[in-house]
């Protein structure tokens, strides 16, 4: 018998911990909750759940605090933040912490459940990477197994979905990838014309790899997308 996925739902609104304690259970989940915060790490700490979906707006310990702390321990777990917030710099700061996905209070079930199947499924094509090897363009370097990358001997700690990004880049050489194809393989889902959540990170990670006088390699293709490439072409 196949072993289900182990969620971790952290909330203080308790409708909504009740509604997907039975929506997920009902998907055939096994599900955790936790009121708050701190009872979040609590649970944490015993569990090593497959997924968390995380309320940011909480009493003594915040969302953003949790994540903080799951990513400091090092943890790879795919975290889903709810909010109640739709600004983009809140979705930024959560996404630049290590979270995986966001999603704006109040939500339709049947996207959260989507996206929960999408995080879970980049999860598992995750673990089946090939490990000990690594990605090669230029002078950059992509350590698979430390999810780090090098430039000319200098190392480049890069956030989860600044590793997925750049992962992307480096598999698909000189390719130019669409702003939706991008959306959908490192979000699961087309945000075309809601925010510039991947042009912030377009950004962040092009000041990461450009650092110390690097010449740029993620170019911009106007009207279409990005391609990782030297200047030249």
């Amino acid at each position: 018998m196949p072993v289900r996925p182990h969620i971790v739902v952290v909330d203080d609104d308790e409708r909504i911990i009740s509604m997907l304690r039975r929506s997920l259970a009902f998907e055939g989940y096994e599900v955790t909750t936790a009121g708050n915060g701190a009872e979040g790490l609590k649970t944490l700490l015993a569990v090593e759940p497959d997924l968390i979906i995380l309320d940011v707006m909480m009493p003594q310990i915040d969302g953003w605090e949790v994540c903080r702390r799951v990513r400091e321990s090092g943890s790879a777990v795919p975290i889903m933040m709810l909010t109640a917030k739709d600004d983009v710099i809140d979705r930024v700061k959560g996404l630049d912490l290590g979270a995986d996905d966001y999603l704006v209070k109040p939500f339709a079930l049947e996207e959260l459940l989507a996206r929960a199947r999408a995080l879970l499924r980049r999860k598992s094509d995750k673990l089946e990477e090939t490990s000990s090897h690594q990605l090669t363009f230029d002078d950059l370097i992509l350590d698979m197994d430390a999810r780090e990358a090098i430039r000319s001997g200098r190392r480049i700690e890069l956030t989860s979905k600044e590793y997925d990004l750049l992962l992307l880049f480096m598999q698909n050489p000189r390719r130019v990838l669409t702003r939706d194809a991008i959306m959908e393989k490192i979000w699961g889902f087309d945000f075309s014309g809601e925010s510039n959540v991947l042009e912030v990170y377009i950004a962040m990670l092009r000041q990461k790899v450009e650092e110390g006088g690097g010449k740029r390699i993620i170019q911009t293709v106007r009207g279409t997308g990005y391609v990782l490439r030297g200047e030249a072409g």
